[in-house]
């Protein structure tokens, strides 16, 4: 189980991926506030969270890395709605670089993204994706 530190840093790096265009969007928004609750992270800090980012974690846990990408490409989803960003792309492949998974993994949930309805990669082909790689 993760702390509240790294909880706290998990959602910053959320909240810097969202910023990353310049805006939160109102979908977006609510998609992390809900993410801040799954991480029991109050709103007053979450809040705080947008305006003073605190630095990156990385996470022990290989599973914990897989869960937090996942949310990426959810929130990836949510601010794209259906276009085809390659700078969205390209800032997620990034993201999960630094959270040290493998760059095969990562192009190919990217790759299969496509084929799923709204380019959401059900989480069991994802962590089998995952799993599949780092063994």
């Amino acid at each position: 189980m993760i702390n509240r530190v790294e909880k706290l840093s998990l959602l910053s790096e959320m909240i810097a991926f969202a910023k990353y265009d310049k805006d939160i969007k109102h979908m977006e928004y609510n998609f992390l506030l809900g993410v801040a609750k799954q991480l029991e992270i109050s709103r007053e800090d979450f809040d705080y969270l947008i305006e003073n980012p605190i630095n990156y974690i990385h996470l022990k846990s290989h599973s914990e890395r897989i869960v937090q990408f996942h949310r990426l490409v959810l929130l990836m989803n949510i601010e794209n709605q259906g276009d085809n960003n390659s700078k969205s792309v390209i800032k997620l492949y990034n993201f999960g670089l630094r959270m040290g998974l493998s760059h095969e993994s990562i192009t190919k949930v990217l790759y299969l993204m496509e084929s799923f309805p709204n380019k959401i990669v059900p989480p069991d082909v994802l962590i089998d994706i995952f799993k599949t790689q780092y063994n």
